[in-house]
């Protein structure tokens, strides 16, 4: 037991070290980055509000906040608008979609970058938000297959008793299955945010403009103009890193349920 505790502990400690290493940087004085952990006596709290001031970093969370939102706003609703329909409604060549949508994850996203960039330039969305934002409103495969899971697993007697009292599939959908689907729902959401939080290669093949940027673009600004002040590159590092923690510990318990009531848990 005591070596069970020993090897949790290690690899407890290698999973937060870079967190640790990243804080403990952004405390220090500007100049090079120390190898290990040292928290410095007082800590230099002025580095975040130059980091703040050298580059607009303001603007590139309000970017980031902003795709953020709307990416899983619409990555919620369209995967469980089309998870009800592949597990609860009766349809011609149901399963066939289904079938062909679970494809659709073996397909690299490199491989459809290039005639996706030709799509949105002749439609004049490139430096804008939309290439970033409408796509997750279209049912991403990997959403779609937790959500279908999920509510293939609620009893279908729910469906019969509202249909009984004159429920439309729609009306059933909103009042019934998707409350019942909160652990899914939460899964998702926290999914799409990350995604959409920490992506780097769809903002730098899109935007163009500084003011459009996002955290994630904004941060290799910092690492490329200020690469010698890894204070001011891991200050800026911490408005990456801290919203994901937020989110994670407050919804982690609906996160982890919905993982395993969808499947992939390994039950």
């Amino acid at each position: 037991m005591a070596l069970t505790y020993a090897g949790l502990s290690l690899f407890g400690y290698l999973a937060v070290f870079p967190l640790l290493w990243i804080l403990s940087v952004s405390l220090q004085e500007s100049g090079g980055a120390t190898l290990g952990i040292h928290l410095p006596i007082p800590p230099h709290w002025s580095s975040y509000a130059d980091a703040v001031t050298t580059l607009p970093l303001l603007t590139f969370l309000r970017n980031s906040a902003i795709i953020t939102g709307f990416t899983t706003v619409g990555a919620v609703v369209s995967s469980a608008l089309v998870g009800y329909s592949l597990a609860r409604l009766r349809w011609p060549g149901r399963e066939q979609m289904f079938a062909l949508v679970v494809a659709t994850l073996m397909l690299p996203g490199v491989v459809t970058l290039v005639p996706t960039f030709i799509m949105f330039k002749y439609l004049g969305w490139l430096n804008t938000f939309l290439p970033l934002t409408v796509p997750h409103w279209t049912g991403p495969a990997f959403f779609v297959f937790l959500m279908r899971q999920f509510m293939r697993g609620l009893p279908p007697e729910i469906d019969e008793a509202a249909r009984v009292d004159g429920a439309s599939n729609l009306m059933i959908f909103w009042r019934v299955i998707l409350p019942l689907s909160g652990p899914a729902v939460a899964a998702v959401a926290i999914f799409s945010f990350l995604n959409s939080w920490n992506e780097f290669l769809g903002p730098s093949i899109y935007l163009s403009s500084i003011e459009k940027y996002t955290l994630a673009l904004g941060i290799f600004m910092y690492q490329g103009r200020y690469g010698n002040h890894w204070n001011l590159v891991m200050a800026a590092s911490m408005f990456i890193v801290v919203p994901v923690l937020i989110i994670f510990f407050v919804a982690q318990r609906y996160f982890i349920r919905g993982i395993q009531l969808t499947g992939l848990a390994g039950r």
